[in-house]
């Protein structure tokens, strides 16, 4: 299928990120001088094995799609590092990074703003084949994208089309195969279903996951909402203000959650039982302005268990499980 020569170090993770920061600096003042920073990802570390699927949720602005696109190098990390089978993507030089590009691919929120207008489905899905030289005739080429077309449920039929000529469901599943055509390892999904119908959200995921199946893919599934990544995750991150609060297994951050922020969560995930009590948890104001964060825990003025340690003392990400961690001193 593929002609990659890397061969992944042993055991290793697939990705690993260390200390991963993006820093985005405010100007202000008739100079432009940098008057503050928007901390968008702030020390995030977590690795992902080859062929698992890693869920990163937590609220709007709270820094995963961007964590996401500086794993790719879309946008440039502040400081940190990103290990990708074996090699540091973030000191890679252009060349380098377009031979590993093949192996990492993105699949964006939003279908209809990230497949340009003007292009046929055969573009669109035919630009990677051609810029990394994939295929060596044309029938070839047009065969894969016939075969990448019905790998994701479309038909050949629908090559000469455009992209505002098909629903939204039907453009993700064009973007999924555009992220298909290079045999990539690793693909980050940017909440590939969120601006979707929950009918259709099921479908994406399905497929997501069947294609897991088929070519032993890798993903990071980044999404605000829990119920969305929790059959399709081996792992679940969350993040809050960019920070990971709270990583483990799926079932046992399901059950045990061991963050008050991860609790108010999924204590909002609607269940299918209608006399199961739940009780919700509302956590009061918004996600404060990562310009001006607050001291000690982040969480604290919207946590129902805060004490006078949080407000002064930053919990750090620590063991308090099999395989899970979790930023809280509650857990001491």
């Amino acid at each position: 299928m593929s002609d990659h020569t890397h061969l992944p170090s042993t055991n290793a993770p697939l990705l690993e990120v260390k200390g991963l920061t993006k820093h985005f600096p405010i100007k202000g003042g008739i100079l432009g001088r940098e008057v503050d920073r928007v901390h968008a990802v702030d020390g995030v570390s977590f690795h992902i094995e080859a062929g698992e699927t890693l869920g990163m949720v937590g609220e709007s602005g709270c820094g995963k799609s961007t964590t996401g696109r500086c794993i790719l190098r879309l946008i440039e990390p502040s400081s940190g590092e990103v290990q990708f089978n074996g090699q540091n993507v973030t000191t890679m030089g252009k060349d380098a990074l377009r031979e590993v590009r093949r192996d990492m691919q993105i699949i964006f929120q939003d279908p209809f703003a990230s497949l340009n207008p003007r292009m046929t489905v055969e573009a669109i899905i035919g630009e990677a084949l051609t810029i990394h030289k994939l295929t060596h005739s044309p029938e070839e080429y047009r065969a894969r994208i016939v075969s990448l077309l019905e790998t994701v449920g479309l038909n050949a039929d629908h090559m000469k089309r455009f992209p505002h000529e098909f629903s939204g469901g039907q453009r993700q599943r064009i973007g999924i195969a555009r992220a298909l055509a290079v045999s990539p390892k690793l693909i980050v999904c940017d909440e590939p279903v969120s601006a979707l119908d929950v009918s259709i959200q099921a479908q994406v995921i399905n497929l997501l996951e069947d294609l897991q199946a088929k070519m032993g893919l890798t993903y990071l599934f980044i999404a605000h909402d829990l119920s969305v990544v929790e059959h399709i995750s081996n792992r679940v991150a969350v993040m809050y203000l960019g920070r990971v609060v709270e990583i483990a297994p799926s079932r046992q951050l399901y059950t045990q959650p061991k963050h008050p922020y991860t609790e108010a969560l999924l204590s909002a995930v609607p269940i299918p039982d209608p006399t199961a009590k739940k009780k919700r948890i509302v956590l009061t104001g918004d996600v404060p302005n990562p310009v001006n964060r607050p001291t000690g825990c982040h969480f604290h003025p919207r946590c129902p268990k805060a004490t006078e340690r949080c407000k002064v003392e930053e919990p750090q990400l620590k063991t308090v499980g099999l395989s899970h961690q979790a930023a809280c001193h509650l857990n001491d």
